[in-house]
């Protein structure tokens, strides 16, 4: 089979594309150019940079393999980067990754990947596939290694997207993987990982990229300062973007306080920021949107365990989907810091049954997440 091998220059993805190769695939490696500014602004991205393309060239050197870099800058601004911005000015805490996996490398480079003939895209993802109970159906699963798990952020592929991949490390441990680069003298064998924000540049803020980048997009910034309240409205102190704040966080509030305070809600309308203490974090229900089920549609409302955060605890909990692609999440216990932007990913077990985008009412309490 001729499969392509969204190769990122990292170690995860050259394994990929070795053991594809080992299996007797006509391997094809496919590297993105997806967002450099290093000409306007003087600094590079951990990632997504001209080292790793070159790095991505010298494994499919290595592997003798043919490479070839695809310029998808322009689907990445408009799917990934222009969302990631408006999402945080929308007092949000968004995922770029999860976009770029669906509306990216398994959407815009597989078009781009059947072009070339090739009948599958393969990843450095640590995650599986495998036939659903029924036999008709393919299913995701964790990846073998619980502490490179990466189904969290891809719960939002199609069915036809997941039927199309590949992902040959996903039974693998981090520690085998290099394990098997080194065997095979790649040159990414110990290359060092990144786990930041690929297109903001290393040593900045989220929100120092909003603030550079909203303009241009057309996104209005918010008139500063804003305020930081307590829960009651009293004023606490003052802030330099709503933007720059997540729901759950603790440091960097610039409020006096007897007491540890976090960051309760983001009211982008109000250009506020409440904050009170830990206790008033938990909630019991959340709001989903963008709903989407990659290993079957659900007749109704089932359980499931839920995560909320990438490396957070699964919590048992009823989802309750609703009209289009919206539903309700009732946590069986309280669950800490749901911030809206993020992803909640339902499981059965090791299998993805799907998730959203986690959502609130600003106008809501601090201590619901109800619409």
């Amino acid at each position: 089979m001729r499969i392509a091998v969204a190769m990122s220059g990292g170690v995860d993805s050259s394994v990929a594309a070795l053991l594809l190769k080992r299996e007797g695939h006509e391997v094809v490696g496919l590297s993105m150019q997806l967002w450099d500014r290093s000409a306007e602004t003087g600094r590079t991205s951990r990632c997504c940079a001209i080292d790793d393309l070159s790095d991505a060239r010298r494994v499919a050197w290595a592997l003798d393999i043919p490479h070839y870099v695809l310029d998808l800058q322009e689907e990445f601004a408009e799917k990934v980067v222009r969302p990631f911005v408006a999402s945080y000015l929308a007092g949000e805490t968004p995922i770029p990754c999860s976009a770029c996996n669906s509306k990216v490398k398994f959407a815009t480079l597989w078009d781009r990947a059947r072009g070339m003939g090739c009948l599958a895209v393969a990843t450095g993802h640590y995650v599986r596939k495998a036939t659903g109970p029924d036999g008709d159906r393919t299913v995701l699963r964790k990846g073998a290694d619980p502490e490179k798990d990466q189904s969290y952020f891809l719960w939002d592929l199609t069915p036809e997207q997941l039927s199309a991949a590949r992902f040959p490390v996903g039974d693998l441990t981090k520690t085998e993987v290099r394990e098997l680069a080194r065997a095979a003298a790649l040159p990414t064998a110990d290359k060092k990982e990144s786990q930041e924000i690929c297109f903001v540049p290393k040593g900045d803020h989220a929100g120092d990229f909003v603030r550079e980048h909203a303009g241009a997009m057309g996104l209005p910034l918010p008139t500063l300062p804003g305020r930081i309240e307590a829960p009651d409205g009293r004023p606490l102190g003052v802030h330099s973007g709503h933007y720059r704040f997540t729901v759950g966080q603790r440091r960097g509030l610039g409020v006096a306080a007897s007491e540890r305070l976090y960051v309760l809600s983001v009211d982008p309308r109000e250009n506020r920021v409440v904050v009170g203490a830990q206790s008033e974090l938990s909630v019991r229900e959340a709001r989903v949107e963008e709903m989407r089920f990659v290993s079957g549609q659900p007749a109704g409302p089932f359980r499931a365990r839920a995560r909320v955060r990438h490396r957070g605890v699964e919590t048992p909990a009823t989802v309750v989907p609703g009209e289009g692609a919206s539903g309700r999440v009732l946590f069986d216990e309280p669950v800490r810091g749901v911030a809206p932007g993020q992803s909640c990913v339902f499981y059965d077990g090791d299998v993805v049954l799907g998730g959203g985008v986690l959502r609130v009412n600003v106008a809501a309490p601090p201590r619901t997440l109800n619409s």
